[in-house]
C-alpha cells in the first residue's frame, strides 16, 4: 500500500532522530573507555554500605570479580542468577558478567520458592549471587528449599559473608590478559541479560536483551538527561529491573557520572539524605515513591537544591505531583515510557519540554526508534488521536523470551514489539498512554480510560492518590470502582462525597460508583499498581464476584 506525504503526517507513526549514533560496542569496551577517561572520578556511592569507588577502583573491582568467574569455571554464554537489593556488589557482578559474556538473570526480590525455582530451572543458572536476608525474606532459607530440584545450579555464593570472600580470592591465578581475552571475543548483538517480565497469569517470561540493546538504551536515555560526567545520579529504584541497571547504572557508566545509592530498598527519607549529602544532580522514581518523599513530615529540612533533572516512570505524573517537582526547583524531570522488552524506554520528554507535555505525555519517540500505535484486532496504523496499541522496533527490542519461541512469535511481529498498552499520538508527534489494553474499562458499551478519572481526583485536596478500576456490574457489564489514599488528617471521603466531587466535572458515566480507603494499593517491585490484584478485592468485598 503506498502512503502519501499527507498520510505519513497523520498517520500514528513516527521515526526517531539518528543522532548521537548508536554505540557498536559492549559494555565492558564501553565501561573500559570511561574508566581511561575519568578514572579519578567517583563512579559509584553505596550510602548504607559507606563505599565510595572512582571509575579506577571500580574498575578494579569488575576485573576482581572477572579473574573469580573465570577461576570457577563459568563460560561465555551461561547464565548467572542475582537475588539481591541494591548494593554496590550488585553492580560489581552486572559489569563482571558482561565482561565475561555471562548472560545476567536478575531475580525479583519479591519472588518466593515457587517462582525462585522456576526462574533458576528455566533459564538454566548455574551460579546464583544472593544476599542471606533482606527484611523479612530469608533468601538462604528458600535456596535450599529448591537447591535440589535445580540440577544446572553448581555454587551460590551470598554478599557479605566468607563466601564471597573466598570467591573473590579465588580468581587470584588467573591474569587479567586472560579476561580481556574473554571481553574481546564478543559481539554487541550477545545476549548479555535475561530479566523476568512480571506477568499477571501464568509464570513469567525471560526477556532477553543483548550488549547493544540496554547499553544504547542507557546511554540514550543519559543523553536526553543531558548528562555529563559532573552529574551524580540517585537511584532508589530497584536494580533488579532495567530502570535501576539501564536507566541508572549503564546511563551513568556511559557518561562517566556517579551512580548513588541511597538504600538496599526504597526508603524516602534515605533518599533524600542521599540527596542532600552527595549533591545529587538527578533523582529516579516511580510517582509513588517522589509522593512518599514529597509527604515526608520534615521534608522541606532537605536541601536538594542540587537536583535539576532526574527520571520518573512506571506509571504517567500526575500534575498535581509535577508541581511540586518544579516548585522544589527541579525544572528538567524528565518522563520516561517503555517495558522489559525494549530495553526499557521507547520514547522520553526532553529536558525543556513545557509543563503540559511533561504531565499529559511519556514524550516522543527516542533516538533510532520507530513508533506507531495500531489497531490491536487488524494491526493496521491508526491516525494520530485515535486511541490504539503502542508498537515499537527498532534496536532496543529485546532478542526474544529465553527458550520460548512460540511468546515470542506471539510479542515481536515484523519486527514490532506488541506491548499490550493503549496510547493515543497527538498531532505533534507525542504520545499519550491511557491505560493497559486489559485496563481499560467498558461501562454500557462506553470505553473509559481510568487514568482521565484517575487525574482529576488528584486534584481534590484531601486525595494523595487514587487509582480507578473496573468491578463487574450486571446492569452495564462494568462500574468504576476508585481506591483512595487519604491526606493524613483528612475527614474520610465516602461513595457520595467522592461523587458529589466529580458530578458537573466528569460525564455522568466516569463517575465512580465505589469508594475503598487504602493506606497503599498493592504493587509489583518495580513501582507498578497491580490492578488485577485490585479488581479480584473490590470485586470480593462488594460481593460481585462472577
Amino acid at each position: 500500500m503506498s502512503v502519501t506525504v499527507d498520510d505519513a503526517v497523520t498517520l500514528a507513526h513516527a521515526v526517531g532522530e539518528t543522532a548521537p549514533p548508536l554505540l557498536t560496542t559492549t559494555i565492558s569496551a564501553n565501561l573500559d573507555a570511561t574508566v581511561a577517561a575519568h578514572g579519578d572520578r567517583e563512579a559509584l556511592v553505596d550510602c548504607e554500605q559507606g563505599i565510595r569507588w572512582t571509575y579506577a577502583e571500580f574498575a578494579a573491582e569488575v576485573d576482581h570479580a572477572a579473574r573469580a568467574l573465570v577461576a570457577a569455571g563459568l563460560m561465555v554464554g551461561e547464565r548467572v542468577g542475582i537475588w539481591a537489593p541494591n548494593m554496590a556488589q550488585w553492580t560489581v557482578v552486572q559489569y563482571a558478567t558482561a565482561k565475561l559474556g555471562l548472560i545476567l538473570v536478575n531475580i525479583n526480590p519479591a519472588y518466593r520458592t515457587h517462582e525462585l525455582q522456576f526462574v533458576l530451572k528455566q533459564s538454566g543458572i548455574v551460579a546464583l549471587f544472593a544476599v542471606e536476608q533482606f527484611k523479612t525474606s530469608n533468601y538462604a532459607a528458600m535456596i535450599e528449599q529448591v537447591r535440589g530440584d535445580c540440577p544446572d545450579l553448581r555454587a551460590v555464593v551470598y554478599f557479605g559473608t566468607p563466601g564471597w570472600e573466598e570467591f573473590l580470592a579465588g580468581g587470584k591465578g588467573v591474569s587479567l590478559e586472560a579476561v580481556q581475552e574473554i571481553a574481546d571475543g564478543l559481539r554487541p548483538e550477545d545476549a548479555i541479560n535475561i530479566q523476568y517480565t512480571s506477568g499477571t497469569t501464568g509464570f513469567p517470561k525471560g526477556a532477553t536483551l543483548s550488549h547493544l540493546n540496554i547499553l544504547n538504551n542507557g546511554f540514550l536515555v543519559g543523553e536526553i538527561c543531558r548528562y555529563t560526567e559532573a552529574d551524580r545520579i540517585c537511584i532508589p529504584v530497584p536494580f533488579y529491573h532495567c530502570f535501576g541497571m539501564v536507566m541508572g547504572n549503564l546511563a551513568a557508566t556511559s557518561h562517566g557520572a556517579c551512580m548513588v545509592i541511597p538504600a538496599p530498598g526504597f526508603d524516602p527519607a534515605k533518599t533524600m539524605a542521599a540527596v542532600q549529602n552527595e549533591k545529587c544532580t538527578s533523582l529516579y522514581g516511580v510517582p509513588t515513591m517522589f509522593i512518599a518523599e514529597w509527604a515526608l513530615p520534615d521534608f522541606a529540612a532537605y536541601d536538594i537544591s542540587s537536583v535539576r533533572t532526574g527520571i520518573m516512570a512506571g506509571s504517567p505524573c500526575p500534575a498535581e505531583l509535577m508541581k511540586k517537582l518544579i516548585a522544589a526547583g527541579i525544572e528538567e524531570m524528565t518522563i520516561c515510557y517503555g517495558m522489559t522488552e525494549t530495553s526499557p524506554v521507547s520514547t522520553q520528554t526532553h529536558t525543556d519540554d513545557d509543563f503540559d507535555h511533561k504531565v499529559g505525555t511519556v514524550g516522543r519517540v527516542c533516538p533510532h526508534l520507530e513508533i506507531r500505535v495500531a489497531d490491536p484486532v487488524t494491526g493496521d496504523t491508526l491516525k494520530r488521536g485515535e486511541p490504539g496499541e503502542f508498537c515499537t522496533k527498532g534496536y532496543s527490542v529485546m532478542l526474544g523470551y529465553w527458550d520460548a519461541p512460540e511468546k515470542t512469535a506471539e510479542a515481536i511481529v515484523d519486527g514490532w514489539m506488541r506491548t499490550g498498552d493503549l496510547a493515543v499520538m497527538d498531532p505533534d508527534g507525542y504520545v499519550r498512554i491511557t491505560g493497559r489494553i486489559k485496563d481499560m474499562v467498558i461501562r454500557g458499551g462506553e470505553n473509559i480510560y481510568p487514568r482521565e478519572i484517575e487525574e482529576f481526583l488528584y486534584t481534590h485536596p484531601d486525595i494523595v492518590d487514587a487509582q480507578v478500576i473496573g468491578v463487574p456490574d450486571v446492569k452495564y457489564g462494568e462500574e468504576l470502582c476508585a481506591w483512595i489514599r487519604m491526606r493524613e488528617g483528612a475527614e474520610p471521603l465516602t461513595a457520595e462525597s467522592v461523587r458529589a466531587f466529580c458530578t458537573g466535572n466528569l460525564a455522568h458515566y466516569k463517575i465512580p460508583r465505589y469508594v475503598k480507603l487504602v493506606d497503599d494499593f498493592p504493587m509489583t517491585v518495580t513501582g507498578k499498581v497491580r490492578k488485577v490484584e485490585m479488581r479480584q478485592v473490590s470485586s470480593h468485598e462488594l460481593g460481585l464476584d462472577a
